[in-house]
C-alpha cells in the first residue's frame, strides 16, 4: 500500500510577494504558511497577491513584470 503526504503543498494557496531587500523590493514566492511563520517576517512585507491557479508556476522573473513592485519610502 502506498503512502500518501499528509499534506499537498501543491494544494496551499500560493502569493506573490515583494518584500524588503538590501537595494530595494525583492520579488518571492510564498505559500499561506509561510505568513504565520513568526512575527518577524510580516514588517518585511511591501505587497502581496494570491496567485490563480495557472500563474503559480511562473517563474519570478515574468512575475515582477506582470505586478510590479510598489513605491518604497526611503528614509
Amino acid at each position: 500500500m502506498a503512502r500518501r503526504p499528509t499534506t499537498d503543498t501543491d494544494d496551499l494557496p500560493r502569493y506573490f510577494v515583494w518584500v524588503r531587500g538590501l537595494d530595494g523590493p525583492k520579488p518571492q514566492k510564498w505559500v499561506d504558511m509561510e505568513f504565520g511563520v513568526g512575527d518577524w517576517k510580516r514588517p518585511l512585507v511591501l505587497a502581496w497577491l494570491e496567485l490563480p491557479v495557472d500563474e503559480r508556476r511562473l517563474p519570478l522573473s515574468m512575475l515582477a513584470r506582470r505586478y510590479p513592485p510598489p513605491k518604497v519610502e526611503t528614509l
